[in-house]
């Protein structure tokens, strides 16, 4: 069973940084993308940033220029940089995986992370 692990969320203020981390782990597999998503009160899902296993990158406009995505394909893990924090960023950060486990491939999601962004 693939786990998601994420990390790194908290309360800081306005133009601040923050770096999240998303881990996974359980078994032999093999990570094709990954993303970042997050989920303010009474809104959709929305992906944040997203990195291919060959790290092409693409981004919400919103973020553009502030968050950096990348990963460490060695320790199966992704980083969001957060920088110039808004109160807008303030949601429940999401790490999302295309895991592929022999032929097949899974969608897994982690638990969630709280960034609050304090004005």
């Amino acid at each position: 069973q693939v786990q998601l692990v994420e990390s790194g969320g908290k309360l800081v203020q306005a133009g601040g940084s923050l770096r999240l981390s998303c881990a996974a782990s359980g078994g032999i597999f093999s990570i094709n993308a990954m993303g970042w998503y997050r989920q303010a009160p009474g809104n959709e899902r929305e992906l944040v940033a997203a990195i291919t296993s060959g790290g092409s990158t693409k981004y919400a406009d919103s973020v553009k220029g502030r968050f950096a995505i990348s990963r460490d394909n060695a320790k199966n893990t992704m980083y969001l940089q957060m920088n110039s924090l808004k109160g807008e960023d303030t949601a429940v950060y999401y790490c999302n995986a295309e895991v592929i486990v022999g032929p097949v491939l899974y969608d897994y999601w982690g638990q969630g992370t709280q960034v609050t962004v304090s004005s």
